[in-house]
């Protein structure tokens, strides 16, 4: 077995927390059971991943079977990548059969005619989720096992969640390459970031529910009120509030917790309003600016603003409609006909 495989997997096993490691290397199928009986998984890591290492030069293990445990290391632990979505687009409706040898083939097939030091691995999940590897080398350089992308695409689906390397440069490639094998004819960054990539399919998959204000806040009601009752209104009227916060809290965001949502950002289009005497303006024309939003766990930071005094409630549709603004994505980017990867509010 080669020296470079060799550390490869032995550095894979140290990222593993110790009471996993059998049974991920068990997922893994490299190694028997009888193998596995061999190893004492009681004993501080280093030494598990040398018994390990020892185990994988006796069936010769390759890049190739190192490259299936780090997808299964990866499946398992996916927060510890950044995600982010993207949507591809197809010129007409029609839906075609998915097979996933012909996508394998014509995406190996249009990366390597790109780059010839490329190596790429495929694992196919029950919830129909392709994974794929890609260990990026330049034209004179090996691929480096250490800096890998790593995409999720849900066949049937236009969307597609990839991890990038840190080499910026291979992502068009990356791109072009899942355009061409899965049919579609263009691809865009939706905006939508996170290390979370279940919340990431919560939100383009619709799979949790939130709801959206159609209403107003209500001014409170001033009433004549006498002096020795004045108290006993203020904490009347404090714990009233506070149930309608929560009230309207719960009704905007819904019962269940939030998808964990880190990044988002969209672009705000409208039009500035002055006074036509005071000749601000020359020109009548929008006022644009870029929003941008950040937080380890967004959603749930912008549900705690009202509760917490930072915000009146309800909040405003710019801010709970961030995870709807991603869904209907392409449908206000071809209303409006603006940039790709932009989000607009009117």
């Amino acid at each position: 077995m080669d020296e470079t495989v060799a550390e490869y997997i032995r550095r894979t096993v140290l990222k593993i927390p110790r009471d996993e490691i059998k049974t991920i290397l068990q997922k893994w199928g490299f190694l028997s059971e009888t193998q596995l009986q061999t190893v004492n998984f009681h004993q501080i890591k280093e030494n598990i991943s040398q018994d390990v290492v020892q185990l994988c030069e006796e069936n010769a293990a390759d890049i190739k079977q190192a490259a299936v445990l780090d997808i299964i290391y990866n499946h398992i632990y996916p927060n510890k990548r950044v995600w982010s979505v993207y949507q591809m687009n197809k010129t007409g409706e029609e839906m075609e059969f998915f097979d996933l040898t012909d996508f394998k083939k014509k995406f190996k097939r249009r990366l390597r005619s790109a780059l010839k030091n490329v190596t790429i691995n495929f694992r196919e999940y029950e919830d129909n989720a392709v994974w794929i590897r890609i260990a990026w080398g330049t034209p004179y350089t090996k691929p480096n096992q250490y800096k890998t992308s790593y995409v999720v695409y849900h066949s049937q689906t236009p969307y597609v969640f990839i991890s990038a390397s840190v080499l910026k440069s291979n992502l068009p490639l990356l791109c072009q390459a899942l355009v061409v094998a899965s049919s579609y004819h263009d691809i865009h960054e939706m905006e939508l970031r996170s290390h979370s990539l279940n919340s990431l399919k919560d939100i383009v998959f619709k799979r949790y529910s939130q709801n959206f204000q159609t209403y107003y806040p209500r001014p409170l009601q001033e009433r004549n009120v006498a002096p020795e009752n004045a108290d006993l209104r203020i904490i009347q009227e404090n714990r009233s509030e506070k149930e309608r916060i929560q009230r309207v809290n719960r009704e905007v965001f819904g019962d269940g917790p939030q998808p964990k949502l880190e990044f988002a950002q969209y672009k705000l289009e409208t039009m500035f309003k002055s006074d036509p005497k005071m000749d601000v303006l020359d020109k009548r024309e929008p006022f644009r600016c870029l929003v941008k939003f950040s937080s380890p766990h967004l959603l749930e930071a912008l549900k705690s603003l009202a509760p917490a005094g930072m915000a009146d409630a309800p909040l405003s549709p710019l801010l709970t409609c961030i995870p709807q603004k991603a869904r209907n994505y392409f449908k206000i980017r071809e209303k409006k006909g603006l940039f790709p990867g932009s989000f607009v509010s009117p």
